[in-house]
């Protein structure tokens, strides 16, 4: 394994402090973040810390905490109850704004605009254990394997089951089909659940993100499940739809696991915020996400970069390329220190 490189703390000269953006006002934001423990509520302390340490002198920041699968934290931003959430993967947000795909339930969200992405390296796939002797989905058709699947519920609010149930179709199987093969669904929201219930016995296949976790690493390494590739006539029905595009794993990436594999994209996080928020914040938020990275880079620097479910170097050119329009304010920031 590669070693973590050597960060060294930055030294902010008075000057340089002197030319930081800050705005006298104090404000008052609430962040919706995930479940309470993972990445995003990570990021949005962060965040608030930057903020705050610029904004008036009894600003301050709430961050909320999601109880479903994610939508939800968009749905609140859009009608107003909040005022930035974070969502991934990337590639599924670029419906929000038009209330199609995943959105349709709700409608279109026009309003919506992003400061920017984070790097995330993430893939959807599908391993099974090995005593089923099967290592194709064609394998799994013709075999037929009573399996018992876990993966997250499509239940409209999550990003992952939405995926999930349509990869599963794509490839010709659905619930149905696999109760008829004395198998049967699994469904919880988050996705070290779905692991979880690999490792405590009470599934024997696996459809999730989150590769980069030890929960995936036990699995393939030590519990030797079988990695399933994507078929890539599966891939190309559902092309049409954001949010499937095929992207691969690395052979290597887990010990004895040494051809590449290919799955679903399943990357990067998107901060979001409404169109309506004032210009002078978003702009502060954004200066803060691009050029206080190094905190939260800090935060992630123990594991290997292709490891970390943050991915680093944060590069501001890349963070600025986002699936919906940049907010006014974070697209003169962006434009001010020539990253776009």
């Amino acid at each position: 394994m590669p070693s973590s490189p050597i960060v060294v703390p930055e030294v902010v000269s008075s000057s340089q402090k002197n030319s930081e953006p800050s705005i006298e006002r104090s404000i008052t934001l609430h962040f919706v973040g995930d479940w309470g423990q993972a990445n995003f509520h990570r990021i949005c302390s962060w965040l608030t810390q930057a903020f705050c340490d610029r904004a008036g002198p009894r600003s301050r920041v709430g961050i909320w905490s999601i109880r479903s699968g994610g939508i939800e934290a968009l749905y609140q931003l859009h009608d107003g109850e909040v005022d930035l959430c974070i969502a991934t993967p990337a590639g599924l947000m670029a419906t929000a704004r038009t209330g199609t795909g995943i959105f349709a339930a709700h409608g279109p969200m026009p309003g919506l605009r992003a400061l920017a992405v984070l790097p995330q390296r993430d893939r959807l796939m599908l391993a099974v254990h090995p005593k089923f002797g099967v290592k194709t989905w064609e394998d799994i058709r013709r075999v037929k394997p009573p399996l018992r699947l876990a993966t997250s519920i499509d239940d409209g609010t999550n990003f992952i089951g939405y995926v999930a149930m349509r990869l599963l179709k794509a490839h010709g199987i659905d619930e149905e089909t696999l109760k008829s093969w004395g198998g049967s669904l699994v469904l919880n929201h988050r996705p070290e659940h779905a692991l979880f219930s690999l490792k405590a016995g009470e599934s024997d296949a696996v459809l999730q993100e989150a590769i980069m976790t030890p929960w995936w690493r036990e699995a393939m390494e030590k519990q030797k499940m079988v990695p399933i590739q994507a078929e890539m006539e599966a891939l190309k029905t559902l092309s049409g739809q954001p949010g499937f595009e095929p992207a691969s794993i690395r052979g290597g990436f887990w010990d004895g696991v040494n051809e590449e594999t290919l799955a679903v994209e399943f990357s990067d996080f998107v901060v979001f915020v409404r169109d309506d928020m004032p210009d002078d914040v978003a702009h502060l938020l954004t200066w803060c996400l691009v050029e206080t990275r190094a905190d939260i880079e800090r935060q992630y620097a123990h594991i290997p970069s292709e490891r970390s479910p943050l991915s680093y170097p944060l590069i501001p050119s890349n963070m600025a390329k986002t699936p919906v329009p940049l907010h006014p304010g974070a697209e003169r920031y962006y434009e001010e220190a020539g990253y776009l």
